[in-house]
């Protein structure tokens, strides 16, 4: 059952996918129909899950359950990694690629491998004020204030000089 994320309660669980480019207007356009039927559709065991999604950056889908509706199984979290993959294919993009690391340098979003982040942080390209973004946060409000950090402030510290 699709909801506005707006409306999502801020312990709703939540998943980042970063994309290897930036979305174009029109695949924007695709991934947010194609969330929406998704999430219209998405079930535990049969129950209804309350679920929304957003695009930041044009780079990155976060999907999004509120789970003091209904809690997710890994059925349900199976079912929305298919759909991922689906998008995958369809737009000829890497949305699981967790050895990509993305971070801020002014407005620009950069994705890198993650040994050439830890190069960067060896040269000190990358510092601890660098802004980078933990996907690895797990609920809407960690999300919305724990995402878009200075690199001291996540896991990504542990490759600074």
């Amino acid at each position: 059952m699709f909801t506005e994320y707006k409306n999502l309660p801020n312990n709703s669980r939540v998943w980042i996918y970063q994309s290897d480019r930036e979305f174009t207007v029109k695949e924007v356009e695709f991934i947010s129909t194609k969330a929406e039927e998704f999430i219209n559709q998405w079930t535990r065991h049969g129950d209804d899950l309350k679920g929304s999604f957003t695009i930041k950056y044009n780079q990155f889908l976060v999907l999004a359950v509120d789970e003091s509706f209904n809690n997710v199984s890994g059925c349900s979290i199976d079912s929305s990694v298919r759909f991922v993959q689906q998008l995958e294919q369809e737009l000829q993009l890497d949305l699981m690629n967790k050895m990509n690391i993305t971070f801020k340098d002014n407005e620009n979003i950069n994705l890198v491998k993650l040994s050439d982040f830890q190069k960067f942080a060896k040269a000190q390209k990358i510092t601890s004020e660098t802004i980078v973004f933990n996907n690895m946060v797990n609920t809407k409000e960690d999300f919305e204030n724990n995402w878009e950090v200075p690199a001291k402030e996540s896991w990504h510290k542990r490759f600074l000089v």
